[in-house]
C-alpha cells in the first residue's frame, strides 16, 4: 500500500506539471520503483528457504514477476517460502493489471471520484481512447478479474485436492489461477504442468484463464454484448482480436501437432497429442507454462513457438509481444502493397495511416531489440567458444531473447545457467517488453514540433 501511495503522490505531481513528466515516463518509473522494491523484499531471509537470494537473482525474479514473464533462475516452488511466493503473486497481480490502474483505483477509493488526469491515464493504460463510462470500466476490470481468477482458483483447487492436502491445494489453485490469467507463467511445479499433460480439467482451465487474460480489458469490458453469441454487437477492435486469436491458436496447434507427431508426441495417445499441442499453442502467446519438455522439441517447432511469442497477446492485456492487432495491420499493409493499393484495408475498414506507421515502427523496434539482445547474449555466454563446441546454442539464445522480450517465460532450460551479465540482459529485455519499446523511446525523448522540411531527394531501394 505504501508503494501504491507513493506512486499516486508522484502521479499527482505529474498531472500538475505535465511538461516535466509524461505518461510514458510515469509508466517506466512506476514499474522500475516496484521492481526494485520487490527485489529488496525477495532478498529477505523470510522469503527463501536456505540462504537468501543474491541481488541479481532477486532482481531477475522481481522483474520476471512484475513484467508477468515467468522466466526463473531458481525453482519457485522449492526455493521460496510461503511469504516469498505471496510476494511473487502480488507482483504478478499488480504487474498484470498494471500498476497505474491500481494506483488510480486507489485514488478513486480514497477520493470517491476520478480527476481528468486520472481518466487520461486510464485511457492510455487500458483503452487508448475515450470511453463513455470510465468508472464502469474500472469496476469491470477489477470485478471481472476477481470473478475469473476466483472461478479458476476454485476449479484448480478441487482438482488438486485429489493430489495434496486442502491447504496446499488451495495455495496451488490460487497461485496458478492468478499466474495464468495474468499470463505470467510462474508455476510451483519444477516441471511446470508436465505432470498434468493429459488432464482435461487442468489443461482447459489454465488455457481458458490464459486466453481471457490475453484478450485485453476492452474486449472483456464488451463481453456483456455477446448475448446469444452475436459478434456483430462488438466493436471492430474486439472482433479483430477474437478473429486473430482463434486463427493463431488453431494454426499454432496444427503446426505443433504435425511437427512433433513423430518426436515428443509419439508415445502419447491421440487425445493427449491434440490436447498437448493445443496447450502449447495457447501458452506460447505470452503465458509461459508447458506440458512438453521444450528441450526435446524439434527446431521447426521451436521456431513456431518463437513466432507465436513474438506476436503475443492483445493490446491493453496482461500479455506481451507486438500484439495481435499489430500483426493483423502489418499483414494488411503487405497485402495492400502487393496489390499496389494506397489505403490499408482490414475487414472492409480503412486503417488510419498513423496506425500503420505505429505498427511498422513497433515491429521494427522489437526485431532490433531481439537481435541486439541475442547478440549480447552470444557475447556474454559464448565468447571465446568455437562454433562446433557451441552448436545449437544460437537457437537457444534467440529463443531466450524472444521469450524475455515477449514476456512469455518459455525456455529450453537455459535461464538458470545464464551468467550474471546474461541475466542483466534478460532483465532489460523483460522490462522493455512489458512496457513496450515505443513507450520507452517516448519516455526518454522529447516531443517537439518541427516547423520546417528538408529538400526532397529520391533514393534507390530494394
Amino acid at each position: 500500500m505504501l508503494i501504491i501511495k507513493l506512486i499516486s503522490n508522484l502521479k499527482r505531481k505529474i498531472i500538475r506539471n505535465p511538461l516535466q513528466f509524461t505518461m510514458e515516463r510515469l509508466l517506466v518509473m512506476s514499474f522500475g520503483v516496484f521492481i526494485f522494491a520487490g527485489a529488496l523484499l525477495l532478498m529477505l531471509p523470510q522469503a527463501t528457504k536456505g540462504s537468501p537470494l543474491g541481488f541479481i537473482d532477486a532482481l531477475f525474479t522481481a522483474t520476471s514477476a512484475t513484467c508477468v514473464t515467468g522466466l526463473a533462475v531458481v525453482d519457485t516452488g522449492a526455493r521460496f517460502t510461503l511469504f516469498g511466493q505471496l510476494l511473487i503473486l502480488t507482483m504478478i497481480q499488480l504487474g498484470g493489471l498494471g500498476i497505474i490502474t491500481f494506483s488510480t483505483a486507489f485514488l478513486y477509493v480514497l477520493e470517491g471520484r476520478l480527476s481528468l488526469g486520472s481518466k487520461d491515464l486510464l485511457y492510455e493504460t487500458l483503452s487508448q481512447g475515450p470511453i463513455p463510462n470510465i468508472k464502469y470500466l474500472l469496476k469491470a476490470v477489477f470485478f471481472s478479474t476477481l470473478i475469473i481468477e476466483g472461478i479458476g482458483s476454485l476449479i484448480l483447487t478441487l482438482r488438486f485436492l485429489t493430489d495434496m492436502p486442502f491447504t496446499q491445494a488451495l495455495c496451488y489453485g490460487i497461485f496458478h489461477a492468478v499466474s495464468a490469467f495474468c499470463n505470467a507463467g510462474f508455476a510451483l511445479y519444477s516441471d511446470s504442468f508436465s505432470g498434468y499433460q493429459g488432464d482435461l480439467v487442468v489443461n482447459f482451465t489454465i488455457c481458458t484463464l490464459i486466453i481471457l487474460g490475453g484478450f485485453g480489458f476492452i474486449v472483456i469490458y464488451e463481453f456483456p454484448r455477446l448475448r446469444n453469441f452475436n459478434v456483430g454487437k462488438l466493436t471492430f477492435h474486439s472482433k479483430l482480436v477474437l478473429f486473430v486469436n482463434v486463427f493463431l491458436i488453431g494454426t499454432g496447434m496444427l503446426l505443433i501437432f504435425f511437427l512433433e507427431l513423430h518426436n515428443s508426441l509419439k508415445d502419447l495417445s491421440w487425445g493427449t497429442k491434440l490436447l498437448t499441442a493445443f496447450f502449447q499453442s495457447v501458452t506460447a502467446r505470452t503465458a509461459g507454462f508447458n506440458t512438453l519438455e521444450l528441450g526435446s522439441m524439434t527446431n521447426p517447432s521451436l521456431f513456431v513457438l518463437m513466432l507465436l511469442m513474438f506476436i503475443g497477446a492483445s493490446p491493453a492485456s496482461c500479455g506481451g509481444g507486438i500484439k495481435v492487432t499489430t500483426a493483423a495491420v502489418l499483414v494488411a499493409f503487405l497485402k495492400t502493397r502487393f496489390r499496389n493499393q494506397q489505403d490499408v484495408n482490414l475487414f472492409y475498414r480503412r486503417i488510419p495511416a498513423e496506425t500503420v506507421s505505429k505498427a511498422i515502427s513497433l515491429m521494427s523496434f522489437s526485431m532490433v531489440l531481439i537481435i541486439l539482445g541475442t547478440m549480447l547474449l552470444l557475447i556474454t555466454e559464448l565468447s571465446g567458444v568455437s562454433h562446433p563446441e557451441s552448436r545449437g546454442m544460437f537457437l537457444e539464445l534467440l529463443f531466450e531473447s524472444t521469450s524475455a522480450f515477449a514476456t512469455v517465460g518459455l525456455s529450453v532450460g537455459l535461464t538458470p545457467a545464464l551468467s550474471a551479465a546474461g541475466r542483466l540482459i534478460v532483465i532489460v529485455l523483460m522490462f522493455i517488453g512489458r512496457l513496450g519499446p515505443l513507450t520507452l523511446v517516448m519516455s526518454v525523448g522529447r516531443k517537439q514540433k518541427v516547423y520546417y522540411k528538408f529538400a526532397q531527394e529520391k533514393v534507390l531501394v530494394g
